[in-house]
Parts: structure tokens; C-alpha cells; sequence
């Protein structure tokens, strides 16, 4: 008889709503182990009404990576549907903002240490926190989820993270970071590192062969979208919040890693270079919606669209796009008309079946 994780594994194979792949096999029997080591009873440091949660010997969860697309989110899913111990999944960035919002509540009450109460809480709600896209963009996440996560550790709560990095390339480049690999080395000690080798990216497979670029607007291209961001998020959505030099910039619909957002939430707004780099950082697909048609009455609107795709394109990002002309047409009268020339060459380059591979 399988275990609980291979029996749902097996069953999603077995009704077709996934394909058999040794890779994600291989990560269902590392899961299995762990969630076996958190099925059994928690040991105690003494007896009676004293008594306290010894904190677990060995592995204390599992930090899952690899490219894009390869399941990583969809596998921690099944995980968290085989537990049986009290258990949270949630996208890191926003368990993050939660974090913040708890510490600042402690610090109110004349905390001296936030970390501690917002820990405790933490570790009161859930012996298994399950985080999705774990990635490090901003020196005060930073400096706080190392001392968060020794805290969380030693009260026993169980770590099972996805992300698209290994350890050692998290917050890369970023601030003093070298105040930072110490969580590094946290994480390598107490977490099994494994790495989600496939070479299919089941993402882009939903999306080959579909067009990424609808123009122009209206009922019908509204509908071809919204079935796209359905398909890659299940309905789903969350809200994301990036911070980037002391600001917060919201991004009201995200999921697993793919963002949706209309024109003007992104380029109607005083955003900058830094603002989208962060935004490429954290998704791997952006569903940008309402395209205008731009003239030189729309100048900085069109200007930081042309920054925006800089940054997407940089970065390696799925776009997904709904305007009112073909790229060519979007901006074809004002200053910065040559200069949009190479926005619109990136976005037909950005149409190809085999971008952000």
C-alpha cells in the first residue's frame, strides 16, 4: 500500500490531471519522509503542567527550488493536503507583510523584542508552515526573517518552502548582504535543500501555442485573458505587496507567481525603474490589461510602459498582454516615438512560444 502523499499523487495522475514525472516522483518521497517525521508525537522536556515542546532533532523542513513551471507550488500543495497537524500555506510575501503588521502591533505595547511575540504566535496557530516563491527583494525582510525562522525553529514549527533559487542566490546583490548569509547557512543546517530537476515546464505548456498578445480591446479579448489568468492561477488570487526603499507598492491580484494588473495601476501611477525591477523579481508571468493607444498627451504613461518592458524583458518574464493596437501602433506619434520603437520590437520578441525559458 503507498503512502498518503503518493496515493493523491498517483490518483492526479490517474484521473489526467497531471503527467507521470520522475522528478516531481522523487520530491513526493522526500515530502513523504518529512511529513512522517512531523507525524509523530512531539517530545516533551518534562513532565506535568510544566511541560514543553522539545524542539524536533534532525530536518526541520524542506526548501524545494528549480525553474519555473516545473510543479514546485503544486507539490507543496499535496503536502499540505496530507497533513494532519495544524498547518498554514501561504505565499511568502504576504506571510511577510503579516510579519511587519504583528511587529509593529507588539511594538506598540512596549515590546522591547517583537520578533519574540510575533514567533510565539506564529508557532501557537501552526506546527507547519508551507510558503510559496520564497525570495528575499528587500533589506528589511532581510534582516528580519533570519531571527524569525531561528525563533520558529526553536519552538519546533516545521519549514516547506518553494522557490525558484537555491539558498546561496537568495537576496543576490542585495543590500549588506552580507548580514544576511547567515539565515543562508540556517537555512542549508535545518531545511533538506532539494532540487526539483525536470525538464518540463508544465507553465509554458498551458501557455504553447496560445497567444500572449490580444488587441484589440473589448469583450472578447477581456474574456481570452481572464481564461488565461484562470488556467494558470485556478481562480486564485491574493493581493502582493512589494517593498522597495522604504515604499509599498500593491499588486492587487497574484497567485503562484503570476500577477495581474491594468495599465494604469502600473504606468498611471509615479513608479519607477526600482518599483519594476522588484516587480519582475517577484512573478514570473504579468497579465497586463487596457493597453491604451499612448500619444505625447500620455508621455510618462508611455514612458514608464517603455521602462516596465525593460524591466520584464530583462528579467526573463512571461507577458501576457491585452491593448488597444499591435505593438507598432501603440505609441506612433510624440517625443520618444524612436525610442519606442525598441519597446515595440521587445514586445513582439516577448510573443515567442519559448520566451522567458
Amino acid at each position: 500500500m503507498s503512502d498518503p502523499l503518493t496515493a493523491i499523487y498517483d490518483a492526479k495522475i490517474a484521473e489526467g490531471s497531471l503527467r507521470p514525472d520522475p522528478a516531481q516522483r522523487l520530491a513526493v518521497a522526500a515530502l513523504e519522509d518529512l511529513r512522517l517525521r512531523i507525524a509523530k508525537p512531539e517530545k516533551k522536556a518534562l513532565f506535568g503542567i510544566f511541560a514543553k515542546k522539545k524542539p524536533s532533532e534532525g530536518p526541520l523542513g524542506l526548501y524545494m527550488w528549480g525553474g519555473v513551471g516545473r510543479g514546485k507550488s503544486m507539490l507543496m500543495d499535496l503536502f499540505y493536503e496530507a497533513l494532519d497537524v495544524p498547518a498554514r500555506r501561504v505565499h511568502f510575501h504576504a506571510f511577510m507583510q503579516e510579519v511587519h503588521r504583528a511587529m509593529t502591533a507588539a511594538r506598540k505595547n512596549g515590546v522591547e523584542d517583537a520578533i519574540l511575540p510575533v514567533a510565539e504566535g506564529i508557532a501557537a496557530q501552526a506546527r507547519v508552515l508551507c510558503f510559496d516563491e520564497m525570495q528575499i527583494t528587500d533589506i528589511t525582510d532581510a534582516m528580519i526573517v533570519g531571527r524569525l525562522f531561528e525563533q520558529l525553529f526553536a519552538r519546533g514549527v516545521f519549514i516547506v518552502t518553494t522557490s525558484n533559487r537555491v539558498p546561496n542566490d537568495l537576496y543576490k546583490d542585495g543590500l549588506n548582504r552580507s548580514l544576511f548569509v547567515p539565515f543562508i547557512r540556517q537555512l542549508e543546517a535545518r531545511l533538506i535543500v532539494h532540487e526539483l530537476i525536470s525538464s518540463k515546464d508544465y507553465r509554458q505548456n498551458r501557455l504553447a501555442g496560445s497567444p500572449v498578445y490580444f488587441a484589440p480591446l473589448g469583450a472578447e479579448t477581456r474574456a481570452q485573458v481572464q481564461s488565461i489568468w484562470d488556467d494558470l492561477t485556478g481562480g486564485q488570487s491574493e493581493g502582493l505587496t512589494l517593498h522597495v526603499t522604504g515604499r509599498e507598492v500593491e499588486i492587487p491580484a497574484f497567485w503562484g507567481g503570476v500577477a495581474k494588473a491594468d495599465f494604469m495601476e502600473l504606468c498611471g501611477r509615479p513608479l519607477g525603474a526600482g518599483d519594476y525591477l522588484a516587480l519582475a523579481e517577484a512573478v514570473r508571468v504579468l497579465i497586463l490589461t487596457n493597453v491604451p493607444q499612448l500619444d505625447s498627451t500620455r508621455f510618462n504613461e508611455a514612458k514608464r510602459f517603455v521602462t516596465l518592458i525593460d524591466a520584464l524583458y530583462e528579467a526573463g518574464t512571461k507577458l501576457i498582454i491585452s491593448a488597444a493596437a499591435q505593438p507598432e501602433m501603440l505609441y506612433a506619434e510624440g517625443a520618444g516615438t524612436f525610442e519606442f520603437e525598441r519597446t515595440a520590437s521587445r514586445l513582439r520578441e516577448m510573443q515567442a512560444a519559448d520566451w522567458g525559458q
